[in-house]
């Protein structure tokens, strides 16, 4: 009877959130304080969970792009730098097989980036450079996940993270400043990157243990942090009606 219950719950739970051996040690032994397997599960079942939410955490900010048919407030730069954090993050994982829970969310933001990137592009009447850009970045993603990518090229891409990260919360930062408002920068987009860095800390060392990995996550929460309190200081603050010319 036993067996037949546990049937259909080991089925989805092994291997995708826990390994069989840690399946028995709390569904048959029912050692439901065994530490290593608990924090295992929390691991698995928080980077799935940061995965599921990547698919909609930048669509709040793609939105409010396209409803203002405006993308002031956005750091063309910023955008950019941090597709290249995540282009890093995508390439690296994938290149050392690390599991699809640890990065998931990697693939889904770097699609969204890609688009906001392509929409600031287009608002700024610059569409044919936005199509090219498309176009050069597709050709550019597929030769760094090639064999013909060289590991130490794909491990100095991740290196290049931190620097990345930095840069481009920094120039969005400095943009808020200047501008004395974050203009169309979505607070719920902004939130869940900051949460889910947050976790992300956690899920690479647990499932990793890649230092790389870990500290850019480090990073990652610490800058997405400050866009959340510019965010915060900036609530009540909108952006300037521009008059059209006459």
């Amino acid at each position: 009877m036993a067996a037949e219950a546990d049937g259909p719950l080991k089925r989805v739970l092994v291997p995708l959130l826990l390994p069989e051996k840690c399946y028995d040690q709390i569904f048959v032994q029912w050692d439901l304080l065994h530490v290593p397997c608990l924090k295992i599960l929390l691991s698995k079942g928080l980077g799935l969970g940061i995965v599921a939410g990547s698919l909609l955490v930048k669509l709040p900010q793609v939105f409010k792009i396209l409803r203002a048919k405006s993308a002031e407030g956005l750091s063309l730069q910023s955008v950019m730098l941090e597709l290249v954090a995540l282009t890093g993050t995508m390439v690296y994982s994938i290149t050392n097989n690390f599991p699809f829970s640890s990065w998931g969310e990697a693939l889904f933001l770097m699609l969204q980036t890609v688009t906001i990137c392509f929409l600031v592009l287009h608002y700024r009447g610059q569409t044919a450079k936005g199509v090219t850009f498309l176009v050069c970045y597709a050709l550019v993603l597929l030769v760094l996940l090639s064999p013909l990518t060289p590991l130490s090229v794909v491990t100095l891409l991740q290196a290049s993270n931190v620097p990345a990260v930095v840069g481009g919360r920094l120039l969005q930062a400095a943009t808020n400043y200047q501008n004395g408002h974050t203009g169309q920068l979505s607070a719920v987009t902004v939130f869940l990157l900051f949460g889910g860095s947050l976790g992300r800390i956690f899920t690479s060392v647990q499932e990793t243990g890649d230092p790389l990995m870990a500290g850019t996550f480090v990073v990652s929460s610490l800058c997405n942090g400050l866009i959340a309190s510019q965010l915060i200081y900036y609530w009540n603050v909108k952006a300037p009606i521009k008059k059209k010319k006459q």
